[in-house]
């Protein structure tokens, strides 16, 4: 499996930003109410083939598959019979189309390594969100199977929802029910666009001026060879891959959420600076809120919870975690990420969470330590890369080549780190639409296009996810 996403129109592109952008909504604010979702759904599917043509079809199939599916779950009445197995083909036939493109290339060379056997191995590329938009169709037709919500009676409303183009790629997961009412009317208002545009400018920033710049240093390491960083440089660089990955993925997030209020819609919050908690637990309260509560929902609650004794909590908690491992991706050190996780938060849902509330402080310090070593095993390419990696960083090797970095990166570094932290927030909240807040937000935004025209590294982290 791999993925070729060299030509994707990332939101922080040019061509995005100066092309797409303005001439999409100079249209969409155009046209009447009634034909706003057929533009949003046609820009859309521009917006998505541009990097990815070939699978455009898998997406649009979700679309009429689960229309009907879910249409035919409710004809079913109260035919329990019935509506199980319209469920049952729904979870297949999704869970079955990720499984082909994402994981049957690894289980079956990882068959193949177990047991000597020489089964072809396909060579596929990863279709481009399907991991995000399969786990958002999946919502839909249980919530329709609860009666959470209704069937779309419309399948452009339903083609609105999964194929809106801040979302499709790589989330907020949003949940068909909370935007329900707005596929069908919405009315959009100046203060949601000006407040759009301003929480865009925010994850302009925060992909392009410090993730961008975060990922030189982590870059630095592999190509120095991790056989030969010093362990100053190690920790430097898995620190700035972890605040890379966050302002990655967070200024996505915030980018897709800003364009979500220009359209009418209000998608949910991603992030509550993580790096902030104090706990494991609390970490993932806020790191990709919206995923960690899809695995609750449909996964974690459907198999009891906590409500049938601590056995089978912490067995929920282990199903959960190995399948958020490979959500992440098909190697096994995700597998081996994600049972890292399930290790530290049984152990805090056992005993040690009672502790970690007895000093805010220390508490901090040992989620931040275990985090940053967990991103090792998420970033690392093969089990050997693990080892080199921990090696450097728990056994001393002497070197001076992370001051450099630290000279060229260090003000990089020291923002990302106050950003990282609530800091700021209530100041921005009450002043955001002050003068001095605005001038400063129009520099982020020109600041980060100056840097996108001197610059080619401008990858998206969460898109090979």
């Amino acid at each position: 499996m791999k993925g070729n996403f060299n030509f994707i129109m990332v939101f922080s592109s040019l061509i995005f930003l100066f092309r797409f952008m303005p001439i999409f909504f100079v249209i969409y604010y155009l046209v009447p109410a009634g034909w706003k979702n057929l533009i949003l759904f046609g820009g859309s599917i521009i917006f998505y083939a541009w990097g990815e043509p070939r699978y455009l079809i898998l997406v649009l199939l979700s679309v009429f598959v689960n229309y009907f599916l879910a249409t035919f779950i409710v004809k079913s009445g109260e035919r329990a019979g019935g509506r199980k197995f319209f469920l049952f083909l729904a979870i297949l036939y999704n869970v079955g189309m990720l499984f082909f493109f994402k994981y049957s290339a690894f289980f079956l060379s990882s068959l193949n390594g177990l047991f000597g056997w020489k089964l072809p191995v396909p060579d596929i590329l990863l279709p481009l969100g399907i991991s995000f938009y399969t786990f958002q169709i999946l919502s839909y037709i249980i919530d329709v199977y609860r009666g959470n919500c209704r069937a779309s009676n419309s399948i452009l409303n339903l083609g609105t929802y999964l194929i809106m183009f801040p979302q499709l790629i790589a989330g907020p997961i949003v949940i068909y029910g909370d935007v329900e009412k707005d596929l069908k009317k919405r009315k959009i208002e100046i203060i949601n666009v000006e407040r759009g545009l301003k929480t865009f400018s925010l994850g302009l920033a925060s992909k392009v001026l410090l993730a961008n710049n975060l990922g030189n240093i982590w870059s630095a390491c592999g190509e120095a060879g991790f056989d030969d960083i010093s362990t100053p440089f190690a920790w430097l660089g898995i620190i700035a891959y972890g605040l890379q990955l966050y302002f990655d993925f967070n200024g996505y997030s915030l980018m897709a959420i800003g364009l979500g209020d220009m359209l009418g819609f209000r998608f949910p919050e991603n992030f509550d600076f993580p790096y902030s908690a104090a706990s494991v637990t609390d970490f993932w309260r806020r790191w990709h809120k919206t995923l960690t509560g899809w695995f609750r929902e449909y996964i974690y609650i459907p198999l009891g919870g906590n409500r049938k004794g601590k056995f089978r909590t912490i067995l929920n908690i282990l199903i959960v975690w190995l399948i958020t491992g490979l959500w992440h991706g098909a190697a096994w050190n995700f597998v081996l990420w994600g049972f890292y996780y399930f290790l530290l938060l049984a152990l805090e849902r056992l005993f040690l969470g009672k502790l970690l509330k007895g000093s805010r402080v220390l508490s901090r310090i040992y989620t931040l330590f275990f985090v940053f070593c967990g991103w090792v095993l998420f970033v690392a390419s093969s089990m050997s890369e693990i080892g080199i990696l921990f090696s450097r960083m728990f056994v001393w090797h002497p070197g001076s080549e992370y001051l450099e970095y630290l000279t060229n990166y260090g003000s990089v570094l020291i923002a990302s780190v106050i950003f990282a932290t609530p800091l700021l927030r209530k100041y921005y909240r009450n002043h955001s639409n002050r003068m001095p807040v605005l001038i400063f937000l129009c520099l982020l935004f020109w600041g980060s296009v100056v840097q996108l025209v001197d610059s080619v590294y401008n990858p998206f982290l969460y898109f090979r996810f």
